[in-house]
């Protein structure tokens, strides 16, 4: 598959099987991911790759924000998607941010790490692998940051990176993205 065409085809994974990656996949997903441009040099990615224990502590941290206000606990089916979600992708990696006092600096960096971020989801695609950059109240949350041992003050969680098989084999239909000719507009 060419270049064009693997990006073309790359989808976001939302459903995953319980099947481990081959020796070495993450490494070189996140040897992609690094080589992504920096305006500054300033290397702003930090990658956290995340073990069973750690992630079925996230588990509930992210099973106490969904439960609802008047409620112990969510619902077991709501607790049974969370579990698919946070225990079975084969790979969960934490994706950071250094921070930078210039908001300038601040801003190319997080555009840094978005563009590390689509370099390793490439990387995994090439190799039949899916992923899924996600956001959320558990990778705000004071209690994720303790658990994964990152400071506040120095890096910032800009998502969780999730890597696995996926368990359909067809891929999901892309969405409709506007035309080229809809978002490029040429100046003398």
């Amino acid at each position: 598959m060419n270049l064009q065409e693997l990006i073309a085809d790359r989808r976001t994974i939302h459903d995953y099987r319980d099947e481990p990656l081959p020796e070495g996949a993450v490494e070189r997903a996140l040897a992609a991911a690094i080589t992504a441009p920096n305006h500054r040099m300033t290397e702003p990615w930090r990658f956290v790759r995340v073990g069973p224990e750690t992630r079925k502590a996230l588990l509930s941290i992210a099973a106490d924000l969904k439960k609802p206000s008047d409620a112990a606990a969510p619902s077991e089916a709501a607790l049974e998607k969370l579990r698919a979600k946070m225990l079975t992708p084969a790979e969960l990696l934490v994706v950071c941010q250094v921070r930078h006092p210039d908001p300038g600096v601040a801003r190319e960096d997080y555009a840094a790490v978005a563009c590390a971020v689509q370099n390793a989801m490439l990387a995994f695609a090439a190799e039949g692998i899916g992923s899924k950059w996600s956001t959320g109240g558990v990778t705000t949350d004071q209690r994720t940051y303790d658990s994964l041992g990152i400071d506040r003050a120095q890096e910032e969680i800009v998502g969780f990176f999730w890597a696995g098989y996926p368990v359909r084999a067809d891929v999901p239909k892309p969405r409709r993205r506007r035309a080229l000719g809809e978002v490029l507009r040429s100046v003398p």
